[in-house]
């Protein structure tokens, strides 16, 4: 009997040095598709779990996360539009205020190692400080926004749940807002059915599969249709924002009009679209890479040479894109608006 009690209390000893949390959360296995690439996201540095990924997944969308808890992550990054909003082309914050650029989509940020149309942050789990203290943005301090949570009724406890402390941190915070945003993988367009030989493209889409590979593929790069990179696709500067792009952050000239090359992944849904959300459609996309670019010292090196694609082979084009288009990801009832409360 002795030896049971003494080992109970080894054990109870051990609750207490690796933290009662670590026991009793539940995993998440992070899966990766076949021929996908090895994400790039450190999970060992922040563990998913259960726990964790519904803590962040109900901060994402509580407004109490912006200054004057008037919007939320959700008010410019909506499921349905791949995490992207598609109502105006710059960015809305509290108090009616515009940012300079289009938000960008949320999918499949596991394998980003740069966030950001030009890049300023480099790491997932801090890129939420940028929206949540811009001025034009949800315009709040980690600080303050830290008392308001501890002084909720429910936060506290889920923050116990997830990270073992109903103390909670801006660590904490940032950390469980990753775990739900490093989960939104896109994996399961009618192009991944068709790649894993579940499916068939029709003519049309077959023949802009074969124009996207020839002409776009160098920069929006398969599996994750984007290379990662910053360049300049020859959008002509708009005089009202004067937004020079990456150069911004490096303060290098050869950085002029560099934006990151965005995923392509659920593009049909995504608009308005490029960093300044000047092009409303596909279409109108497709005909700026065809004959609107315009010649400067710092255009990427992949479009020099025009497409010079006829109406037909446009056509096809956004056939095949429209074949990116994954309805799993954008109707994904676990990404969604938590039905419970928020107190």
């Amino acid at each position: 009997m002795k030896k049971i009690r003494y080992i109970a209390l080894l054990l109870l000893f051990a609750f207490g040095l690796m933290g009662f949390h670590h026991w009793f959360n539940t995993p998440i296995y992070f899966d990766v598709p076949k021929n996908w690439p090895k994400p790039t996201y450190n999970f060992k540095e922040n563990p998913l779990t259960e726990e964790g990924f519904q803590l962040g997944r109900k901060l994402f969308y509580d407004p109490i996360l912006s200054r004057d808890e008037s919007i939320s992550c959700a008010s410019c990054h909506l499921q349905q539009t791949a995490f992207t909003h598609v109502d105006h082309d710059l960015s809305h914050g509290i108090d009616g205020k515009i940012g300079t650029r289009n938000a960008p989509t949320l999918q499949n940020l596991a394998w980003s190692t740069n966030f950001m149309w030009d890049g300023g942050v480099n790491h997932l789990d801090v890129q939420a400080i940028a929206p949540l203290t811009s001025e034009v943005e949800m315009d709040e301090n980690l600080e303050h926004l830290v008392q308001k949570l501890q002084k909720s009724k429910t936060y506290p406890e889920l923050f116990q749940k997830a990270f073992g402390s109903r103390k909670i941190t801006g660590q904490y915070l940032l950390k469980a807002l990753s775990q739900f945003v490093v989960s939104l993988k896109s994996a399961n367009a009618k192009y991944d059915r068709v790649v894993m030989g579940e499916e068939q493209f029709t003519e049309i889409e077959q023949k802009g599969y074969e124009i996207f590979k020839k002409n776009c593929a160098s920069c929006h790069q398969e599996p994750l249709f984007t290379n990662g990179s910053f360049e300049n696709n020859g959008l002509t500067l708009d005089r009202s924002l004067n937004d020079l792009g990456r150069m911004a952050i490096t303060k290098k000239s050869a950085d002029s009009l560099k934006f990151k090359v965005p995923t392509l992944r659920n593009v049909q849904f995504s608009f308005p679209y490029m960093h300044d959300g000047r092009f409303k459609s596909l279409t109108e996309v497709v005909k700026h890479y065809n004959s609107g670019i315009e010649k400067s010292k710092t255009l990427s090196k992949f479009l020099v040479k025009p497409m010079n694609l006829s109406e037909r082979q446009r056509t096809e084009l956004v056939a095949f894109l429209k074949t990116l288009s994954d309805q799993e990801f954008l109707f994904n009832p676990r990404y969604s608006f938590p039905r419970e409360k928020i107190e």
